[in-house]
């Protein structure tokens, strides 16, 4: 006979474990999946944990800077669980956004401003005395080494920064992800782990639950898709309801880079997390004392979307797996020393390649689906891990309010933010909507 459940997550990664956490405090008794050993192990465990409000949409800043609160607040939100690996520690840097022409970011202070984000205007001066590393000329556009132009000298000079003094970072994405499970496991949530699912089980268009690759069925009237990289696969095991997305994801493969500091300066305990698209690049303390360097995704950058099994596998073409490459080694890390000219990059790259889970827009699908049960949490990969509490309570509302009749596509449904007590119309994370043309295209969201 078949487990049953109120509601089966596929997934326990950063999404994934906030949906089980909300859904259990309003009484659902839950089940999570996840193909690996713990919780967070997958792509999760790999986010740069970036927390910072600038985004390109007015719904994407007010849902960061509520995430804001949750990380300010991380034992309360956790209502004060024990977790025997400890807690994840949120390190409030303060977040810089650089005035360039890589960013709009006159339209992100109008966001600021309409949703109330505290921030300040730092001129380049102000910039230069809390980071005295950052060479503050302009590089624009973003080049890559192999251009001939890369190492033109510039000549003008950017136009300051938009500072959040509650930016900053997650120093442990993974363990952050453990101490939510700890919580929802607190409240009666369950998670297995080692387990893969491989169906969705489904009549007269409505689910029924999932089977495991090992033949175990398991029942529920909900089922929700949290699977990260994976989210297009499990989607296309629920009939009818891929091919009915307007809004679809792949898996993009993406690499980030460490960096040794400059010497003197002590970036750790000092550094601010900072967004600058003039060089294609953003980049926040690392243990060690490193600048931990990603891509914004100019068009200079080339895009690898590809097979998660492949890439988890370490199947595929040489350098499709997760091994660092070494013509995007040196394009962000020369292009961040184009910022810092006193970093001393080594020989040997070092960092971390794992996948994104993208929607077409990049901005994520929070939604039920056309099969009745199935819900949708995915398109999430970075820049979506600092709302993650958020999602995990607009998620729980959601479903639950499409589990008592209503009808989210004709009348989308509202969900109050609750720190900052601003409404969210979810339907704008609609899987039907045409591709927003606000969107950055990027890992900005």
């Amino acid at each position: 006979m078949a487990k049953k459940y109120d509601a089966i997550i596929i997934g326990a990664g950063i999404i994934g474990s906030p949906i089980a956490y909300e859904l259990t405090k309003m009484g659902y008794k839950t089940l999570n999946i996840d193909k690996l050993p713990d919780a967070g192990e997958g792509s999760t465990a790999a986010s740069c944990a970036i927390v910072r409000a600038h985004y390109s949409t007015e719904d994407g800043v007010a849902m960061a800077y509520e995430g804001f609160k949750y990380w300010l607040e991380w034992e309360d939100y956790l209502d004060h669980v024990d977790d025997e690996k400890g807690l994840s520690k949120y390190m409030n840097t303060g977040s810089i956004l650089l005035k360039s022409q890589g960013h709009d970011w006159r339209k992100v202070q109008r966001h600021y401003d309409a949703v109330g984000v505290a921030y300040e205007e730092w001129s380049n001066e102000k910039v230069n005395e809390m980071v005295p590393v950052y060479d503050l000329h302009e590089h624009w556009p973003v080049r890559r080494p192999e251009d001939p132009k890369f190492f033109d000298e510039p000549s003008k000079m950017l136009g300051g920064a938009l500072f959040c003094p509650e930016g900053g970072y997650v120093n442990d994405p993974a363990l952050s992800t453990h101490n939510i499970m700890r919580a929802a496991e607190a409240k009666g949530a369950e998670f297995i782990f080692n387990a893969e699912v491989v169906a969705i089980r489904s009549q007269d268009n409505r689910v029924l639950g999932v089977t495991l690759k090992d033949g175990t069925e398991i029942d529920a009237p909900v089922v929700v898709n949290a699977a990260g990289p994976h989210s297009y696969k499990i989607n296309q095991m629920a009939e009818g309801v891929y091919e009915a997305c307007n809004i679809k994801t792949k898996a993009l493969r993406h690499e980030v880079m460490h960096c040794p500091s400059p010497e003197g300066y002590d970036y750790l305990n000092a550094g601010y997390h900072t967004s600058d698209g003039d060089i294609g690049c953003y980049y926040r303390p690392e243990v060690g004392n490193m600048f931990l360097i990603g891509s914004e995704d100019p068009e200079c950058d080339p895009q690898e979307w590809i097979d998660p099994d492949d890439f988890y596998a370490g199947k595929g073409e040489p350098g499709r797996n997760n091994q660092l490459s070494e013509a995007q080694w040196k394009a962000q890390t020369y292009r961040c020393a184009k910022r810092v000219p006193s970093m001393q990059i080594p020989n040997q790259p070092r960092g971390v390649c794992d996948l994104y889970d993208c929607s077409d827009d990049w901005i994520p699908i929070y939604d039920k689906s056309d099969m009745k049960g199935f819900y949708m949490a995915i398109g999430t990969s970075g820049n979506q891990y600092k709302n993650a509490p958020v999602v995990g309570a607009m998620m729980a509302e959601l479903i639950d309010a499409c589990e008592k009749g209503l009808d989210h596509d004709k009348e989308p449904f509202q969900f109050t933010l609750r720190h900052i007590k601003r409404p969210i119309d979810v339907g704008f994370f609609s899987r039907n909507r045409e591709i927003n043309p606000d969107s950055s295209f990027s890992v900005n969201g």
